[in-house]
């Protein structure tokens, strides 16, 4: 533990807290010393052909193992960052979205229909037990096949076109799923943040099944965690989305040991990882992360006086003049990273709105064209991003292999006059005394837009698209109301506009799948119904009845039964050219950045990453269990 004095020193004679001292530098407990004493060897604990990391190169070096991180979340909830940026996927993707084996040893793909997965030798889960193709067979016929655990059978996901893979255990170490058609969707699936969970630490929940287990024992634990059978039993206890079990094995570089409810969750580092640096140090470097829970609201605040030695959560570009002027008072570091939505803040116009008018209007291409042409982006640009952003619509960024400059430039130039034309040739030619548009049913183009209000981004945008629309005829009102009520409202037809984050993936290749620029679920605020549709098979919500959107699952279906790269491409490219001329959702700026805060002393952090949920796991595919401190500095 460095001293008060040496802090002192450090901190250029600011005497801080002590709450607030390097964390990065606590000494381990006497437990912690002989939990470490007891565990086997290295060469024991590491698979027979570990994966190996080359860490040195461009800025970054090999580093020394030990030490705590530190992270603020704003809820309990949030434990479950852990697993995303943790990033140990079958197959993940590197700094260049290309796909490679992770904790598979290697893998085949015939025509996109047979994967074949093979395993490392040796690999263990975190509680020392054996990861075989038995953890595989667990899920498969144990927890997919069991009418209780899945109710609707094998994951969707996994079906084309209805239909499930053939799965074989070839040997303990090989397994194979196998379909009669491509299924290009399937490495991406285990590749994405919340990735398709092919695998269980199967010794461990074999407890709490009834086909391993006596009615007697799963009784008692049922008793014990409080759940009414041993459905919930088993789902409670196999939880990894949000890995609040700590007696679940786990096969990500940090484990979490503390049970909720807590106010702090601490990871200790997976004993039996299976990567290493290129002299054979085991990753990760740093022994620990806590998860502190704060009031959101407080985040960049705790985050700008030193509380958090590495934040990405809870922070936006209007938190960074203040965490940059902290940098002068507190061993941090802000940089700034680029989002990877298609859009910062997108107009959504709801194309299953209950309104006939409204609803007719926004089917209308000449009408959502000239939405867009009528939003000054410039000025947005300007006032809200100090010009540090760029003007787009809402589609892919210049880092994906897949942009065209007319994708982002299509109806995206500020025009009023030509918007204009386009709403009169509609037939809104009518206006009153101060030029606003009258509707065909006599109503004054008073617009409706709706927003959770979680973001102050939001709302300054629709201030100054407020003042742009009316240079049209249309004056638009902003309504707030709470995510989930919203999201309520939209899948109700209530809304007519919606405002909220663009794209997911603004940095797609042509392997990654465009599912979200075709009517595939009911969180998409432009066509609800029509992805619900989709989404449940038929079952619910409406059938498309807009040609175009028609079209886009056709293609969305071509893709899917793609055999080759450049089939894949031709497909995203008609879908992305298709999406770009109909104006579907109304972008304004992408490329906005991101503060990414770091303790000063926290090394292999990359200065100006890209920042997303998918498929960079945020900070997952720059493999933080390569980050290290350097005490020294």
């Amino acid at each position: 533990m460095i001293t008060r004095r040496q802090a002192l020193a450090l901190l250029g004679g600011t005497l801080l807290p002590h709450s607030m001292l390097g964390a990065a530098f606590a000494a381990s407990t006497p437990a912690e010393d002989a939990a470490t004493a007891a565990l086997p060897p290295l060469a024991e604990r590491l698979p027979k052909n570990p994966r190996v990391i080359t860490v040195a190169g461009e800025g970054k070096a090999i580093g020394r193992p030990g030490g705590t991180l530190r992270i603020l979340i704003g809820g309990q909830r949030d434990i479950r960052y852990m697993p995303i940026i943790s990033y140990a996927r079958l197959i993940g993707y590197n700094e260049t979205f290309a796909m490679e084996p992770d904790l598979l040893e290697s893998f085949h793909v015939e025509r996109e229909r047979i994967f074949t997965f093979k395993l490392r030798e040796g690999h263990r889960w975190s509680d020392g037990s054996l990861f075989t193709s038995e953890d595989f067979r667990y899920v498969w016929e144990d927890m997919f096949l069991n009418k209780e655990l899945y109710r609707g059978g094998i994951p969707s996901s996994l079906k084309i076109n209805g239909k499930a893979p053939r799965f074989e255990v070839l040997d303990a170490l090989t397994v194979r799923y196998s379909w009669d058609e491509p299924n290009p969707d399937f490495l991406t699936d285990i590749a994405s943040p919340s990735p398709l969970r092919l695998m269980m630490p199967a010794a461990y929940l074999k407890e709490f099944h009834p086909t391993y287990q006596t009615p007697e024992k799963l009784k008692g634990h049922i008793a014990k965690n409080r759940v009414e059978d041993w459905v919930a039993l088993h789902q409670k206890l196999s939880r990894t989305v949000r890995p609040e079990n700590p007696d679940l094995p786990s096969l990500d570089a940090w484990r979490n040991v503390t049970p909720p409810p807590a106010g702090r969750f601490v990871f200790e580092r997976n004993a039996y990882y299976h990567r290493v640096d290129e002299q054979g140090q085991q990753l990760p470097y740093i022994d620990r992360v806590f998860f502190d829970i704060s009031s959101p609201d407080l985040i960049a605040a705790k985050t700008g006086t030193g509380e958090s030695d590495l934040q990405f959560t809870n922070l936006d570009f209007a938190d960074y003049t203040f965490l940059k002027n902290a940098e002068q008072r507190y061993p941090i570091t802000v940089d700034l990273w680029k989002r990877i939505q298609g859009s910062r803040a997108a107009l959504m116009p709801n194309l299953n709105c209950k309104d006939p008018v409204w609803n007719a209007l926004l089917r209308d291409v000449r009408v959502r064209r000239a939405l867009s042409l009528a939003v000054n982006r410039h000025e947005i640009n300007m006032a809200v991003f100090f010009g540090l952003a760029k003007e787009s619509a809402n589609t892919i960024l210049p880092e994906s292999p897949l942009f065209k400059p007319q994708y982002r430039d299509a109806w995206a130039k500020y025009d009023p006059d030509q918007a204009n034309r386009l709403l009169d040739e509609v037939g809104l030619t009518g206006r009153r005394h101060d030029g606003l548009r009258l509707l065909p049913d006599g109503r004054y183009a008073k617009l409706i837009v709706e927003t959770t209000g979680e973001h102050s981004v939001d709302t300054d945008i629709l201030e100054l698209i407020h003042d742009h629309w009316l240079e049209i005829g249309i004056k638009i009102f902003v309504r707030t109301s709470q995510r989930e009520l919203l999201r309520r409202r939209v899948k109700g037809g209530d809304t007519v506009m919606t405002i909220s984050a663009g794209l997911d993936n603004g940095v797609p290749t042509a392997d990654m799948s465009p599912k979200d620029l075709a009517p595939t679920s009911d969180d998409q605020m432009q066509w609800p119904l029509w992805g619900l549709f989709s989404y449940s098979g038929g079952s619910d919500g409406q059938a498309p009845d807009m040609p175009e959107a028609i079209r886009l699952n056709e293609l969305l279906d071509k893709w899917r039964h793609s055999e080759t790269e450049d089939e894949r491409a031709a497909v995203w490219h008609e879908m992305l050219a298709l999406c770009a001329d109909q104006v579907f959702t109304i972008g304004t700026v992408n490329a906005t950045l991101q503060p990414v805060v770091h303790s000063t002393r926290l090394r292999n952090m990359p200065r100006d990453g890209l920042y997303g949920f998918d498929p960079m796991s945020y900070l997952g595919v720059y493999r933080p269990d390569t980050f290290w401190y350097d005490q020294d500095a």
